[in-house]
């Protein structure tokens, strides 16, 4: 049985612990609040993006943009977007798993498979994997802003067009709420038309200045907002993640303390019985 004076050391270890998560969980629910603004300002924006784009694929043809065009799926790039930083839960262990399946899935015509990750905790993961990573990128969540996903984007339009992947699913956690997040796979490249009932009759547009130069300028913007979006979903998504798993933490240290507590009492009246019991003795060997 451990001493007092072990259970007391380890009382205090778990109380400077709870400290600890109490803090991480009050600075990720101020951080959630900033991310989760954040997200409810661009969903807006990046969904009527994506209907604008979708409506206006469908009144264009294919081959007007390298973006727009169909190839033989031969090599798929999967960009994932996690974590750099742990305590969170299974925020990153969610990812990892869909994004290792998607790399073991066998497709007919599928030839290769490679990876671009966003966040040090999926990188430390696929790194000791056989699935070949194209781009890496560290430490750009904590601020994000536009100009972040729009390097991402550019970096991502140039690879396409060049023929270094004919496929770009995007990985990224849905934020829902603090404790309700939803791993989300989306395709974005090649840009699909929104699907049009047989009976619809489809308006041509008229364009000014021109209908090359509106969809150079379009189709890489959208691809650049998803990419902010997914982000600032990941970003909110973690910070949730970490809020739940902190106030967990919290609660389950609260219930080591009782239990310590409870058993500290027990050691001492066992102390106190055994030091009554050696008094009773020495009285009654006197006598």
């Amino acid at each position: 049985m451990p001493s007092l004076k072990d259970i007391r050391k380890r009382i205090s270890s778990v109380k400077s612990t709870q400290q600890i998560t109490k803090a991480m969980k009050m600075v990720s629910a101020a951080k959630l609040r900033r991310a989760q603004e954040s997200v409810l300002e661009a969903r807006p924006y990046a969904d009527k993006m994506r209907d604008v784009i979708g409506d206006l694929s469908v009144r264009v043809e294919m081959d007007r943009h390298p973006l727009l065009m169909r190839r033989d799926v031969k090599k798929r790039e999967i960009f994932v977007i996690t974590s750099d930083r742990g305590l969170c839960g299974g925020f990153n262990q969610n990812l990892i798993r869909e994004t290792t399946h998607l790399t073991e899935k066998k497709e007919e015509g599928l030839e290769a498979v490679q990876l671009s990750i966003v966040g040090r905790k999926g990188l430390e993961f696929f790194k000791r994997r056989e699935t070949p990573i194209r781009k890496e990128y560290l430490n750009i969540l904590g601020d994000i802003n536009y100009s972040v996903a729009a390097t991402l984007g550019k970096d991502i339009v140039s690879s396409y067009e060049s023929g270094e992947f004919d496929e770009l699913l995007l990985v990224y956690t849905h934020f829902r709420s603090a404790i309700s997040q939803e791993v989300t796979v989306q395709k974005i490249l090649p840009i699909e038309p929104i699907d049009v009932p047989e009976d619809a009759v489809v308006t041509e547009y008229i364009y000014e200045p021109s209908e090359a130069e509106i969809l150079s300028a379009l189709l890489p913007r959208y691809i650049e907002v998803q990419l902010f979006r997914a982000m600032l979903e990941s970003l909110a998504s973690e910070y949730g993640a970490r809020m739940t798993a902190m106030d967990s933490a919290t609660s389950n240290a609260n219930e080591m303390i009782d239990k310590l507590t409870l058993e500290m009492n027990r050691a001492r009246q066992a102390a106190i019985t055994k030091e009554l019991m050696e008094i009773v003795g020495g009285a009654e060997a006197l006598k």
